[in-house]
């Protein structure tokens, strides 16, 4: 009999516990476990980045969302020139939508300094971009703060600026949204139009056209001409959407949708509308297997980088498309049911590759550690995709750029998923599906790096970060790994909860904690692994 199982236990401190001598730099997570403060910039960037409106495995959306805006607070206390640039920073495409920047717009417009004031009227236009998300904003303002001098100076200069066709079109295309009509916000701004051609435009707004008049007034009333004149015949829609160019947010609402009127739309049809009508224009006959044409078109427009980027296209929009699409109606808010077709599929697998930020191989050697615990298992998204479907496609992205990786998945053991570079996107997360439970230790990673001499240049955990389970803080254990197998290492930790934790020791110059859903991390990752960063 002796004590070594007394004194064996006390070499490391369990993660339910704080590293001794480094309590102050620590909190505890929802988990219980204990992890590292990742500060309040870290957590703004990931609440922008990622969005609160979803509840997570620890939290729900209330927590979550209180949590958020008191951060935007203390930072906008702090530097509010810097929220304005992190807002738009993921407001330009990097934010799973545009919900959060606009959130965070009116609560920096609160901000009681003149640079909060400076900085929310200088992003304003670029993250509000679209009349859907005026009508947002107006909702977010209306119930946090109340319209004063600062809002009406941003609206006023939204609704008067100089390119009257491009705002004719946001007034047409948006009729209303959030509880707002485009007749109520001229009405509550005051707007004086600034030309003839927005007291046109104005006019309409108000008063709708009781005659239509005889000729397009103006090219850039021409789309709302065409949309009147379809009211009043809605028998002729085909030639309205071909002469007019209308979207099916103006057409669809006051026309006869056959599938002719269908593939008038879809043949001028922008990437965002394409990606969420795939479903449908595949129910209408406008999508088939042997209508190769629209298909060619389809890929041409998915299959561009520079289209998904100029469209603002999140990958995980397109992840989202993609199992909408093959459930065939199963998924989602669409009541329609339709055949996947094969070509689409395989499009959109592409496409989702695409959609992030790569470049060509780095040679360097990748271990990517996916967290497959039970709470990664919560949806974040209407259609059911999970965080750990979604760690798995940012792991299999940035391994399909690169020749010498390894993906294991990690819960309380570090696992094969059998996923390799070959697989698609969908057999991917089938095979990490099926090993979602249990608990969570991100330190297996490293133990088993170790016991099989498995030299990596980089270790990259995709995680909500929540690691409670283990005998020793996964820190420690990559300590253990660089003194064991390579002390040059580098590890990579992207964090796909909104909390305000992180597993990477501040001290250690050669670990960071990247904030998840971002398009750019595959191409931040391989920039760390050959020091470009």
């Amino acid at each position: 009999m002796n004590y070594r199982f007394f004194t064996n236990k006390q070499k490391n401190t369990p993660q339910n516990q704080p590293i001794p001598g480094r309590e102050a730099e620590m909190i505890q997570g929802r988990s219980g476990g204990w992890m590292f403060d990742a500060g309040i910039w870290q957590m703004l960037r990931r609440c922008l980045l990622i969005g609160t409106a979803q509840s997570t495995y620890y939290a729900d959306k209330k927590e979550l969302t209180e949590d958020f805006i008191e951060v935007i607070k203390e930072a906008v206390a702090t530097e509010p020139l810097r929220v304005a640039q992190e807002i738009l920073y993921a407001s330009d495409g990097r934010s799973i939508n545009n919900s959060a920047p606009i959130l965070a717009l009116v609560l920096l417009s609160m901000g009681e300094t003149p640079a909060a004031k400076q900085g929310f009227l200088e992003i304003f236009p670029q993250v509000v971009r679209t009349g859907s998300h005026f009508y947002e904003w107006l909702n977010y303002t209306k119930s946090l703060r109340g319209f004063g001098r600062i809002i009406r100076e941003a609206g006023t200069a939204w609704l008067s600026r100089e390119d009257v066709k491009a705002l004719a079109y946001q007034l047409l295309k948006y009729q209303q949204r959030h509880g707002f009509k485009h007749r109520d916000v001229l009405r509550l701004f005051h707007v004086k139009p600034p030309t003839a051609e927005h007291d046109r435009l104005f006019q309409w707004v108000v008063n709708g056209w009781d005659e239509l008049p005889q000729d397009i007034p103006s090219d850039a009333l021409a789309q709302i001409w065409w949309y009147e004149w379809l009211k009043r015949h809605p028998e002729k829609t085909h030639e309205a959407i071909a002469k007019g160019r209308l979207t099916h947010e103006m057409a669809a609402p006051v026309g006869n949708m056959d599938k002719a009127a269908w593939q008038l739309l879809f043949n001028e049809m922008p990437i965002g509308a394409m990606l969420r009508n795939l479903g449908s224009l595949t129910q209408l006959g406008v999508l088939t297997a042997d209508n190769r044409q629209n298909i060619d078109r389809v890929e041409t427009v998915l299959n561009n980088q520079k289209y998904l980027r100029r469209g603002r296209i999140h990958p995980i929009d397109v992840l989202k498309a993609l199992k909408t699409y093959q459930s065939g109606g199963r998924l989602g808010r669409s009541k329609k049911t339709w055949t996947p077709v094969a070509r689409i599929v395989d499009i959109l697998e592409k496409a989702v590759e695409l959609a992030f930020d790569v470049v060509e191989p780095t040679n360097k050697v990748f271990l990517h550690a996916v967290d497959i615990s039970g709470s990664m298992s919560c949806g974040v998204s209407s259609v059911g995709l999970t965080c750990c479907e979604i760690a798995t496609t940012m792991a299999l992205v940035t391994a399909k750029a690169e020749k010498n990786y390894a993906i294991r998945g990690f819960s309380s053991k570090f696992i094969d998923l059998g996923i390799s570079r070959r697989d698609s996107f969908t057999s991917a997360l089938k095979k990490a599906n099926s090993h979602n439970f249990g608990a969570t230790d991100a330190s297996v990673a490293y133990d088993w790096a170790i016991k099989n001499k498995f030299k990596a240049d980089v270790i990259c955990f995709w995680t909500d970060s929540e690691s409670w389970a283990g005998r020793k803080h996964p820190s420690v254990a990559l300590k253990e790994y660089r003194q064991k197998l390579n002390p040059n290492v580098k590890a990579v930790y992207v964090t796909l909860a909104p909390y305000r934790i992180s597993l990477v020791d501040p001290k250690d110059q050669d670990s960071w904690d990247l904030a998840g859903f971002d398009p750019g991390v595959p191409r931040l990752i391989q920039m760390l692994a050959t020091g470009e960063l």
